[in-house]
This record gives C-alpha cells, sequence and structure tokens, in this order.
C-alpha cells in the first residue's frame, strides 16, 4: 500500500520500520524540534510530516514501549482521520518525577495505519448472550 505523505518541516524523517515490515507493525515517528516534557504536563511535540490517508484507513498513534517502560515517558493513543491534511503532532506526557528532554530526531512514537469500518446504527432491542450486562469483573479474577 502507498500512502501520500508530506514532509512540512526541513528537519522531518519518514516513518521508518525499526524490523522492516514483516517483523513491525507500527514505524518509528521522531520529533523536530527539542521539547522538554515536565512531568504531569501533556505536550505537543511537531513529527514535520502530514500524510492523506484513503477512505476506509486511519493511523492510529501509539507509544514506544521501551521508552514507556524505561524512561515513563508515553504518548495520547490518537487517531489520525483520512480527511485530516496537517501535520502530526503527537501528544506525549512524562509519568516520572523530573523532566524529560525530547531531542530533535528522537523516535517519540509508533504510527500503525489501520482499516476501519463505517458503521450506521440499527436502533433496536439487542439479542441475548451467555454474558448478557455483566460488565466489569464479570468473568472472575
Amino acid at each position: 500500500m502507498q500512502i501520500r505523505i508530506k514532509l512540512t518541516h526541513l528537519d522531518a524523517v519518514l516513518p521508518t520500520y525499526a524490523h522492516g515490515p514483516l517483523e513491525d507493525a507500527g514505524m518509528d515517528l521522531r520529533a523536530v524540534e527539542r521539547i522538554v516534557l515536565q512531568p504531569g504536563i501533556p505536550q505537543g511535540v511537531p513529527t514535520g510530516i502530514a500524510i492523506e490517508l484513503p477512505a476506509g484507513y486511519e493511523a492510529q498513534i501509539r507509544p514506544r514501549s521501551g521508552l514507556a517502560l524505561k524512561q515513563a515517558i508515553t504518548v495520547n493513543f490518537g487517531t489520525i482521520d483520512p480527511g485530516y491534511r496537517g501535520e502530526i503532532r503527537v501528544v506525549a506526557f512524562n509519568l516520572g518525577k523530573s523532566d524529560y528532554v525530547i531531542e530533535k530526531g528522537d523516535r517519540i512514537a509508533q504510527i500503525v495505519i489501520a482499516r476501519y469500518e463505517s458503521v450506521e446504527w440499527d436502533q433496536g432491542e439487542l439479542s441475548e448472550s451467555v454474558r448478557g450486562t455483566g460488565g466489569f469483573g464479570s468473568s472472575g479474577k
């Protein structure tokens, strides 16, 4: 699949698979400027890229697991809709106790391209199921 991409910043880097598309679902997104993440204060980190997704596809923004585990840095799970043409900015959170510096060029998140289905709601009674209305904790410990 080919997706049109526009680099909107001189330091922008195309998203890349760390181990190739046969082993990775997500491509790394990189920051195009230095950002200081203070604990508990979300910030939008610019990536310097804009994309044109076909109808029926979304881009999911996900955290990098190593960054989350080792540095307590995570990102908002976001959706880039097919109609959006602006720069992708990653909402980053520092869950640690001290400032964390994102340098220009640092890998900050992953982007995953996924299909989605459009739906129309059909109001009415729901069919019966074994689970029924059992919610949180309904399957036991």
